[in-house]
């Protein structure tokens, strides 16, 4: 009886020496039927270096801060940090998301809806710094296209986002044109267009303006949370990192 004890202690360690050799770590536990019982701590693992977000929480409504830093939920694609947008010219020294808290606690809400759709916000733009305005309005002084900086856009007072939707898995709707395409295809009210494109545009509007925002009858991207026109023009800008 010894014996087979020995025999099958041993093959026990060479089971457990094999797998810490695997990309799995493992660990091993006695239970309480003094029986030993191998966990597997991969999973253990992903809990302890997932990232954990800042919480808004005791922060003021009209505090700038960075998106990323509160969820992973969404996706970016920063035009104005590159060439490829209407100006043709990179006015974003990097690309980074950053508003006022009112309007995440309002974008958090929207994608926790749109998720449950199978989709999620995509952002083109958020808050733009008053100088950045000044920058763009130098390249197009057209009030049709850009906000006069003097005035100033939602976008400066950290309360307008330009965004579409994505699946959760990264795929663009089909929203019928582009972002910042400037004529009537791009229209709310146009609505001789393809029932997909209808329909998705649907989508987005409805759940926004459900979460608080209210839309621009020329640009199907651009939404400005209800109230952001009464805070104040700012010219906060943002670090770089790498």
């Amino acid at each position: 009886m010894n014996y087979m004890r020995i025999v099958a202690v041993f093959v026990l360690l060479l089971i457990i020496s094999c797998k810490e050799k695997s990309s799995k770590s493992v660990e091993i536990k006695i239970s309480d039927e003094n029986g030993i019982e191998i966990l597997d701590e991969t999973h253990k693992a992903e809990r302890i270096h997932k990232k954990a977000f800042k919480s808004l929480e005791g922060l003021a409504d009209s505090t700038f801060v960075r998106l990323a830093d509160f969820s992973d939920g969404f996706a970016y694609d920063m035009r104005y940090a590159t060439d490829n947008n209407f100006l043709k010219a990179q006015v974003y020294d990097c690309a980074e998301c950053y508003t006022r808290v009112k309007t995440v606690k309002a974008l958090l809400a929207a994608n926790k809806t749109f998720q449950s759709k199978g989709v999620k916000i995509k952002f083109y733009d958020c808050y733009r710094p008053n100088s950045v305005q000044y920058k763009m309005w130098k390249i197009v002084p057209n009030p049709q296209y850009v906000a006069n900086p003097v005035k100033g856009s939602i976008h400066n007072k950290g309360g307008a986002v330009d965004i579409t939707l994505v699946t959760l898995e990264g795929e663009e709707l089909d929203m019928g044109t582009d972002f910042d395409f400037f004529g009537k295809r791009a229209y709310h009210d146009n609505f001789d267009l393809p029932q997909e494109i209808l329909d998705n545009r649907k989508l987005l509007k409805e759940t926004m303006e459900k979460h608080g925002f209210w839309s621009t009858r020329t640009e199907w991207w651009h939404y400005n949370l209800q109230g952001a026109h009464k805070d104040p023009i700012a010219n906060f800008k943002w670090d770089c990192h790498e």
